[in-house]
C-alpha cells in the first residue's frame, strides 16, 4: 500500500512524461524591454530570488535582508545559472547556459563585462512572459537542435497565507527538440553554497577596489537522494548559528523516478585562474553528466551542481523540474539586534525538508494558484488594472514584508538594496495599499493587533506610527501621525466589515475610541473639537502640516464616520453620536472654508510650540512655527482626498459635497498632470524622467501662491499616490483619466527603464504601490461586509474577479442577472447588490463554498 500511496504522490507532482501545464500570460515582453524584467519568486516572509528578463537568476534575498543586485555568489562567473547540452544522432554536442544574451549595458567594466555567468554561452532569441507569479522565458537559437522554456513559479493563493509562503522557486525547464531525430539532453542547476553570504557583509577588493561579499565559513555540499527528491543539500560548519544569514539550501529534482540519468558536483577545482568555472564547462559540456570529484583543498563557498540526463523523440517535448528551497530561521528585528524568528521556519526543519513536504502537494499548490490568476486575466477588468494590480501584490512576497516566528506580520516601507528603509509597519504608508486587506484578511488583522495593542499607548491614546521589535510599547519612538492614526480607524473598520468578526471589534472598540480621542486632547489636532484638524499634524510627507489642509482633514472625516458606524453597532449612543456630530460639522465647515472653487486648499496657521501637545512633532519639517515651512498652501494636492478614496473603498460614501469632490479630482488631472517630465524642475527624488508622464504631487495653477519653501516632495510623482488618484478618479465616473494615469506609471515599468515588479519610492518594492489593487475594487463597485452578509458589485455587464480576504471568485453581471461563484474559501449572503440600482434580499442566509455558485435576479 506504501508503494502504491508513493506511485500515486509521483503521479500528481508532475504529468507523465514530463508534459508541460500551459500557463496563462499578461503581459509579453521582448528586446529592450526585457533589461530590467526581475520578477521575485518566493513566498510571503520567506525571501525570495528574481528571475530576469533573458532568464539570468539575480537579486538573491533568501537570508532575511534585501539583496538587490546580490547574484549569490563569490565571482559573477559562477552565479547561479542552468545549462544545457545537447547531443544529436551524429554525435555533434552543443552546450549553453539557458539564458538570452547579455544586455547591451552590461557589456562594458573595468575588467570586462560585470554580467553574471558572462562567459557562457547563451540562446540568441529570447523574450518573457508573466502572470504573476507565473513567468516563462523563452530561448531559441538557429544554432541549437531544441528551443527552451525557463519556468519559475512559488505558489501564490489569496486568503492562504500558509500555502502562499513557502520558501521554495520552482524551477522547470520544457525542452522542444526542433528536429525529425532523437538527441540527447541533459539540464543542470549549478550555484554557489552562499550561506552566510546575503549581500551586507562585503569589502574592498585591494587591487581594483571591486567589491567583494564576505560570510561562508567552511560550508559544505552534500549529494542527498530521497523517495521523491534527489539533489544538492547545503549546509555550513562555520557560520554563526545565530547568524541572520545561517540555514541550509537545497536544489533538487523530482524526476527521478522516469528512467534519466541523474548526476551531480558537490564541488569544483580550487585552484586559480578561474579553473573551477573551467572544471563545471569542460565536465558538463563533454557528456552532460558530472563526474564528482574530492579535492583536499576547499573553499568556504563550495560550488554545487545537479544535473538530469534524458532523451528526446523527433519532434518531442519534454519538461524537467527543480525545486530550490531554503531554510533561515533567524530573522533579526529591525535593528539587526535580536532574533525574533521566522513564521515559515516553525513548518520545516530544514531545506531538504521543504522539499520534501512540497513535492506531494505542488500539483494542487499549482492548480489552485493557476485558479486564481486565470481567473483573475479571465475577467473583464482593462488589461492596465490587471496589471497594476497583479505585478503591485509581488511585494507581499518581497523582503518588504515578513512573518516573525509569532506569526505577527510585519512591513518595512520598502527596502533599500541591501536593508530594510523605514521601520515599523509604517501607519501613514501602509494606510494607502489595499492588496493585503483584500487577498489575504488575516494578515491585516494581524497588522491591526499590533496597531492597537502594541502601538497605541493605552493611558494618552498616541498611537506610535512605528512600532519596535521585539514588539514592546516602552520602545517605540512615540511619535504619532495624523494620517497614519486616522487610518488605522478606518482600516480597522474595513478589516471588521470584510471579516464579519464582532470579535475583532469588541476587543479593540475602547481602544479605537482612545485612538480616535486623541484627536481632541488639549495642544492636539481637534484640541476645540469643531470637526477640523488645525493642529501640527506629521503625516507620510515626513514634515507636520500646521492649519487645516484636506489631506488630514478628509482622513479625519473618514476616521468619524467609521467610528460612528462601529460605536452604533456596539450600541455606544454617546460616542456615535460625538462622532457624528463632528463629522457633520467639519464635513460643512471644510466645504465652506477650503474648497476654492476648483479644489480644496491648505490654510496655514502658524502656531505656538509650546503650545503643542507631545508626540506630534517627528523633528524633520519645520524650525520656525510662525512661519513654517514645507506647507501645502494653496497648492493642488495629488491626495488630497485620500481620505475619500478609503471611504469609498469602505463603503462608506461621500464625505463632502460630492460635486466638490467631482472637480476636485478634474483639477487634479487638469494641473497635476505633467505630459513629459523633460521640462520639469524637480529639486528632491526623481521617478519620471524625459517624455514620461505622471501626477506631480503639488501644482499651483494661476495665480496660486506656493510658498517660498513648498511641500517636502512637492514635485516628485509617486505611483501610490497616483493609483489612490486612479481610484477616486473611478469612483467619480472619470475612467479615461484613470486609465490614462495608470498607464502613465506602468509606461514608467516597461521593462526597459525600470521594473515592472518592482515601483519604488523611499526604497525598492514600496508597499503604498499596492494601492493599485483599489482601482480594481473602484472598477467592479465591490464591497463585502461579513457583518451584514451583503455582497455588492457594479451593474456594469462583465465577469469580475472578487476577493474579500477570506475567499474569492467571480461574478457575472448581465443586465439583471448576477451568477456569483466562490472558487475559495466560503461566502456567507444574506443581501445582494447592484451599486444602487437594485437588491435582493434572501429569505435566509446562504454560504457558497468553494466550487459553488448561486444566480440572483435584481430588482
Amino acid at each position: 500500500m506504501r508503494l502504491i500511496a508513493l506511485l500515486f504522490t509521483i503521479l500528481a507532482l508532475h504529468p507523465a512524461n514530463g508534459q508541460s501545464v500551459s500557463w496563462p500570460v499578461l503581459k509579453h515582453y521582448e528586446g529592450k524591454y526585457l533589461e530590467k524584467v526581475a520578477m521575485p519568486v518566493g513566498g510571503i516572509g520567506t525571501g525570495n530570488i528574481s528571475i530576469g528578463g533573458n532568464g539570468q537568476l539575480r537579486d538573491v534575498e533568501i537570508m532575511n535582508k534585501p539583496g538587490i543586485g546580490f547574484s549569490g555568489a563569490t565571482s559573477p562567473k559562477l552565479a547561479p545559472c542552468f545549462l544545457i547540452f545537447t547531443e544529436d544522432a551524429s554525435g555533434k554536442k552543443r552546450s549553453k547556459a539557458l539564458m538570452g544574451p547579455v544586455p547591451p549595458s552590461e557589456y562594458q567594466g573595468q575588467q570586462g563585462s560585470v554580467a553574471p555567468n558572462n562567459g557562457y554561452p547563451r540562446f540568441q532569441q529570447v523574450s518573457f512572459d508573466a502572470a504573476y507569479p507565473f513567468a516563462v522565458v523563452n530561448l531559441d537559437d538557429e544554432h541549437m537542435p531544441v528551443s527552451a522554456k525557463a519556468k519559475m513559479f512559488n505558489p501564490y493563493i489569496p486568503c492562504d497565507p500558509d500555502a502562499s509562503g513557502i520558501p521554495v522557486a520552482v524551477m522547470r525547464y520544457e525542452i522542444h527538440n526542433k528536429t525529425n531525430a532523437p538527441i540527447h539532453i541533459s539540464i543542470a542547476g549549478s550555484l554557489d553554497n552562499f550561506i552566510g553570504m546575503d549581500g551586507s557583509k562585503v569589502e574592498f577588493n585591494s587591487f581594483d577596489r571591486t567589491i567583494n561579499v564576505l560570510g561562508a565559513k567552511r560550508n559544505k555540499n552534500f549529494f542527498r537522494q530521497d523517495q521523491l527528491v534527489s539533489g544538492i543539500y547545503m549546509t555550513s560548519d562555520g557560520v554563526d548559528r545565530n547568524d541572520a544569514a545561517w540555514g541550509t539550501i537545497a536544489l533538487t529534482t523530482s524526476d527521478i523516478h522516469k528512467g534519466y540519468t541523474i548526476s551531480h558536483r558537490t564541488e569544483l577545482d580550487p585552484k586559480s585562474w578561474n579553473s573551477d568555472v573551467n572544471d563545471l564547462w569542460d565536465d558538463f559540456s563533454d557528456d552532460g553528466i558530472f563526474q564528482d570529484t574530492v579535492f583536499s583543498e576547499k573553499k568556504d563557498a563550495p560550488h554545487a551542481a545537479l544535473a538530469v540526463k534524458f532523451d528526446l523523440g523527433a519532434n518531442e517535448t519534454k519538461e524537467i523540474q527543480f525545486l530550490l528551497t531554503w531554510v533561515f530561521p533567524n530573522r533579526k528585528d529591525w535593528g539587526d539586534r535580536k532574533i525574533v524568528g521566522n513564521y515559515y521556519s516553525q513548518s520545516y526543519s530544514d531545506a531538504w525538508d521543504v522539499a520534501l513536504k512540497t513535492i506531494p502537494r505542488l500539483h494542487q499548490l499549482e492548480a489552485k494558484s493557476l485558479d486564481f490568476v486565470n481567473l483573475f486575466l479571465q475577467s473583464d477588468y482593462p488589461a492596465i488594472i490587471k496589471e497594476a494590480a497583479l505585478f503591485n501584490s509581488s511585494t507581499l512576497r518581497s523582503q518588504t514584508t515578513f512573518r516573525t516566528k509569532d506569526g505577527n506580520f510585519f512591513g518595512w516601507e520598502g527596502v533599500f538594496n541591501s536593508t530594510g528603509s523605514c521601520y515599523g509597519n509604517c501607519t501613514h504608508v501602509w494606510n494607502y495599499e489595499q492588496a493585503t486587506a483584500f487577498l489575504f484578511g488575516n494578515l491585516a488583522k494581524k497588522m491591526r493587533e499590533i496597531e492597537y495593542h502594541y502601538g497605541l499607548n493605552d493611558s494618552s491614546g498616541l498611537m506610535s506610527f512605528r512600532v519596535s521589535l521585539p514588539l514592546n510599547k516602552d520602545s517605540n519612538w512615540k511619535v504619532a501621525a495624523a494620517d497614519g492614526q486616522m487610518g488605522t480607524v478606518m482600516k480597522m473598520y474595513r478589516d471588521w466589515q470584510m471579516s464579519g468578526d464582532d470579535e475583532l471589534l469588541k476587543e479593540n472598540w475602547p481602544l479605537v475610541k482612545k485612538a480616535l480621542s486623541f484627536a481632541w486632547i488639549p495642544g492636539g489636532w481637534d484640541s476645540n473639537q469643531d470637526g477640523v484638524m488645525e493642529g501640527c499634524q506629521h503625516n507620510t510627507m515626513d514634515i507636520e502640516y500646521f492649519g487645516p489642509n484636506p489631506e488630514i482633514e478628509f482622513w479625519y472625516l473618514g476616521a468619524l464616520k467609521a467610528a460612528a458606524a462601529m460605536a452604533s453597532y456596539m450600541h455606544d449612543g454617546e460616542f456615535e453620536s460625538r462622532c457624528r456630530h463632528l463629522f457633520e460639522k467639519g464635513s460643512q465647515w471644510v466645504d465652506a472654508h477650503l474648497f476654492n472653487g476648483e479644489y480644496y486648499v491648505q490654510k496655514i496657521e502658524p502656531i505656538d510650540k509650546a503650545a503643542i501637545a507631545p508626540g506630534l512633532m517627528a523633528g524633520m519639517g519645520a524650525k520656525d512655527f510662525s512661519n513654517p515651512d514645507f506647507q501645502i498652501g494653496e497648492g493642488c494636492l495629488v491626495d488630497q482626498l485620500v481620505g475619500q478614496y478609503m471611504a469609498n473603498i469602505c463603503g462608506l460614501g461621500w464625505l463632502a459635497d460630492s460635486a466638490h469632490l467631482r472637480k476636485t479630482m478634474e483639477s487634479i488631472w487638469k494641473y497635476n498632470y505633467i505630459q513629459s517630465f523633460d521640462n520639469q524642475f524637480n529639486n528632491m527624488r526623481t521617478y519620471g524622467l524625459g517624455n514620461e508622464s505622471g501626477l506631480v504631487l503639488t501644482s499651483y495653477p494661476g495665480n496660486a501662491k506656493r510658498p517660498r519653501i513648498p511641500l517636502s516632495y512637492c514635485s516628485e510623482a509617486w505611483t501610490g499616490l497616483e493609483y489612490t488618484a486612479a481610484t477616486e478618479m473611478i469612483y467619480n465616473g472619470m475612467m479615461e483619466e484613470a486609465l490614462k494615469t495608470m498607464s502613465n506609471v506602468r509606461n514608467r515599468y516597461d521593462g526597459w527603464k525600470r521594473n515592472p515588479f518592482n515601483e519604488e519610492e523611499c526604497g525598492n518594492h514600496y508597499a503604498r504601490a499596492m494601492a493599485s489593487w483599489a482601482t480594481l475594487v473602484a472598477y467592479s463597485g465591490f464591497h463585502y461586509s461579513g457583518v451584514t452578509k451583503t455582497f455588492a458589485i457594479t451593474s456594469r455587464p462583465g465577469n469580475y474577479f472578487w476577493s474579500n480576504g477570506y475567499s474569492w471568485g467571480n461574478a457575472k453581471v448581465d443586465q439583471k442577472k448576477l451568477i456569483i461563484t466562490v472558487h475559495f474559501g466560503q461566502l456567507p449572503l444574506r443581501n445582494v447588490e447592484f451599486d444602487g440600482n437594485g437588491s435582493m434580499g434572501l429569505k435566509k442566509e446562504i454560504t457558497l463554498k468553494e466550487g459553488q455558485s448561486q444566480e440572483f435576479e435584481l430588482k
